[in-house]
């Protein structure tokens, strides 16, 4: 997960860096006026990989049957709307809500013995769906002919609509709570063009919520104790 952020911040600055060169090249200056705007709105399309952070209760080193506990990573799709309001010169706070489709985690689970005919190798597939509500705080650099970084800190509030918390008469499932909270930590650039303003932007969204809804009846669930969310998410925002 840490090398993926790496390697998509490497990229991504490289890339702006290109971009920018180009961009400040042409002695045209576009949407001249486009900061001072009180406000603005955009559109959102996005691509994250997002994981699971666990903890492992007392019950995993009481338990015979499962030796191994491993959170495994995969990728989704955003799309969302954007509002943004100036503050300052340098400051702006922004509203993104977004629909992210996707990113179905797991827990890998290597067994010492199980059941007749079942394989010893177990994943649990948790399929998420996330209606995000992220508030933030931007930090704006000064313009350089048609280029601009930023830094972004905020709060997001996310409501599953896949959690099977509610789920009954099952044997061997985990539950997550539809209900997460965090905050999120990001960077990004503004290329001002004609009619638009392209932003790629990158993020780190971690969870301070505990999504495990512990089931003590069920041997995936008791030999966890906390399960945090975990997401890097690459994002191009398209500005009015």
């Amino acid at each position: 997960m840490h090398y993926l952020l790496r390697k998509q911040v490497v990229l991504l600055i490289i890339a702006s860096i290109f971009c920018a060169s180009q961009l400040h090249a042409q002695k045209e200056l576009y949407r001249r006026y486009h900061d001072d705007l009180v406000y603005y709105f955009g559109l959102t399309l996005g691509y994250n990989t997002s994981t699971l952070h666990i903890s492992k209760s007392a019950q995993f080193l009481q338990s015979d049957s499962i030796m191994v506990a491993q959170p495994g990573s995969s990728g989704g799709i955003a799309m969302g709307l954007m509002a943004t309001a100036r503050l300052s010169d340098h400051f702006q706070v922004r509203a993104n809500p977004q629909l992210i489709i996707g990113g179905s985690k797991y827990i890998a689970y290597t067994l010492s013995k199980g059941k007749p005919g079942e394989s010893l190798f177990q994943n649990q597939v948790l399929p998420s769906t996330l209606v995000s509500f992220p508030f933030q705080v931007k930090f704006n650099s000064d313009r350089i002919g048609n280029f601009r970084t930023y830094l972004l800190a905020g709060l997001k509030y996310d409501y599953d609509l896949s959690s099977n918390s509610a789920a009954r008469n099952v044997d061997d499932i985990i539950k997550l709570k539809a209900n997460d909270l965090g905050f999120e930590l990001g960077l990004g650039f503004n290329f001002y063009l004609p009619f638009v303003t392209v932003s790629p932007e990158i993020k780190i969204s971690n969870g301070l919520s505990n999504l495990h809804q512990l089931d003590p009846a069920l041997k995936y669930s008791n030999v966890l104790d906390q399960i945090l969310s975990r997401m890097v998410v690459f994002s191009i925002h398209f500005e009015d």
